[in-house]
């Protein structure tokens, strides 16, 4: 994929995904839409991608959002489901995912950091829900309240209005904020530091976040026991204390 508008790159347990269509501010294009469900389906089915890294090329934007130009020529109106991956909406992504946000992240592009599971910032970096700046829409932002105060998600979608990350971080949607060219490198120490550890931990951890947003609290417990029973039975979970005896480094085998 290395010559497409998508690039899927896979480095010690991390496999990069990267919009690479910088001199169009990373927009979603079909191609990018092809190439962006392409390398999604290459991570879930890789056993050596622990983490996936979602990014854009360049240093102007992670993603600007819809080709607008694309959408006017085709005259687009609803979008289908399917127009591009939405993880736990039209396509399951079990293991753990990181947006490295790298310029302004609009519309399209508010939408696929919103949705991984961990976001670090460049200082530069922006984020907005700019549909209705032209007349477009954003179903896809219904969990925005149950990431950020109500009252703020209201503003952003009413506004259309772009953020700076230092805000971002501060209403929680963005995990840290960090220089722009130590953006790589920080998100790759935070993916090697969750690819260190239990694999069925990671995967029970992930699935746990989101009981309560879709369960009363009893249920969220009752479906918490269920997902992480396998983890107290695994393999796993003998050598974790075991290694802490003997004083050595874990040797994970994801069983």
């Amino acid at each position: 994929m290395s010559d497409d508008a998508v690039v899927y790159e896979v480095s010690d347990g991390i496999a990069w995904l990267t919009i690479n269509r910088p001199e169009a501010r990373n927009a979603l294009s079909r191609a990018v839409r092809d190439g962006l469900w392409e390398g999604v389906r290459a991570f879930n089915a890789d056993d050596d991608a622990r983490v996936l890294v979602l990014t854009g090329a360049g240093d102007k934007a992670f993603c600007a959002g819809g080709d607008l130009k694309e959408m006017a020529d085709t005259g687009l109106q609803v979008p289908p489901l399917d127009l591009v991956p939405q993880f736990g909406r039209n396509i399951d992504v079990p293991k753990p995912t990181i947006a490295a946000v790298n310029g302004v992240a609009a519309a399209g592009g508010f939408m696929l950091a919103q949705q991984c599971d961990l976001v670090v910032a460049a200082e530069s970096a922006r984020f907005g829900i700019t549909e209705v700046k032209v007349g477009r829409g954003a179903p896809w932002a219904a969990p925005l309240p149950w990431l950020i105060p109500p009252r703020a998600a209201m503003e952003i979608l009413l506004t259309g209005d772009l953020i700076p990350a230092d805000r971002a971080e501060r209403l929680g949607l963005v995990n840290r904020v960090v220089p722009d060219e130590q953006l790589p490198s920080a998100v790759r120490e935070l993916a090697l530091r969750i690819c260190a550890n239990a694999p069925l931990s990671v995967l029970a951890g992930k699935k746990t976040v989101a009981l309560i947003a879709s369960r009363p609290l009893p249920a969220a417990y009752e479906e918490a026991e269920r997902i992480w029973e396998p983890v107290y039975l695994s393999e796993d979970a003998q050598e974790g204390p075991a290694a802490f005896r003997d004083k050595r480094k874990p040797q994970w085998r994801g069983r």
